[in-house]
Order: C-alpha cells, then structure tokens, then sequence
C-alpha cells in the first residue's frame, strides 16, 4: 500500500509534522513531497485535488484524504499512543476541519516559513519524492 503525505515545504509546522512522522513511522510506511514540488503538483492534478488552504495530503493506495482526515489517518498508523486520536474521526468532519482550518490560516504566523532546508539524513532522504 502506497502513502504519500504531500506538505507544505515553506511552512515550519508542516515541517515539524514531517519530522514527528519520520520519526515515530519505524517501518516506512510514508513517503513525502512538497505541495509545491513538480512530483507534487503532478500527484495533486492527477487526483485532482484543489490544494487551497490546505498544507497537509495524504494519498493512500489511490485515495485521496484532506485536512483533519489526513492527519488523523496518518496518526493512525504512527508508532506509540498516536493512533489513538485516530478516535477522533467519529466527530464530524465539519467540526474537525474548523480546527484543522484555523491552525492552517494562521501557520505562517505562528510558526512562521523557513528560510532553509533540513538536510535529512540517507535514510530518510529515500522517503522523499523530490527536494523542490
């Protein structure tokens, strides 16, 4: 099965995302790309997907899961206490993406953009689909 978590790469938070899940995802489960990649722009048209707004996709053997959903599915699969808040989904999704929502508007701002890349490590740097 195939899972590919597309991120915002200008973001911090999103980065911090991709470092908790890398490092708590033992077995490799995820791959990653930058929304704004050419492999990520490729993936999102081919699945049409509208990204606005958004700074978190995952693609799941051909599905594609947005916002809270995404999160909470790739919560599911992470090592430890994580995949517990995959209880989560029983509340609406309306409901979770208000939250999901207000942290992505104001991301920037909070946690701000970077201004340079983390090198990963030669294992890690398997599990990206492209840098750019």
């Amino acid at each position: 099965m195939e899972r590919i978590v597309l991120f915002d790469g200008d973001c911090n938070f999103c980065d911090a995302s991709v470092q908790f899940i890398l490092k708590r995802d033992p077995k490799g489960l995820f791959k990653f790309a930058s929304l704004s990649s050419d492999i990520g722009k490729e993936l999102l048209a081919a699945h049409h997907v509208d990204t606005a707004g958004d700074s978190f996709v995952l693609l799941e053997n051909g599905q594609v899961y947005e916002q809270s959903t995404a999160a909470l599915r790739i919560a599911k699969q992470l090592s430890g206490a994580w995949k517990f808040n995959y209880v989560f989904i029983v509340i609406p999704k309306p409901l979770r993406n208000l939250l999901y929502r207000f942290i992505a508007r104001n991301r920037y701002k909070w946690f701000g953009k970077k201004e340079s890349c983390i090198l990963p490590s030669p294992e890690q740097r398997k599990r990206f689909l492209s840098q750019a």
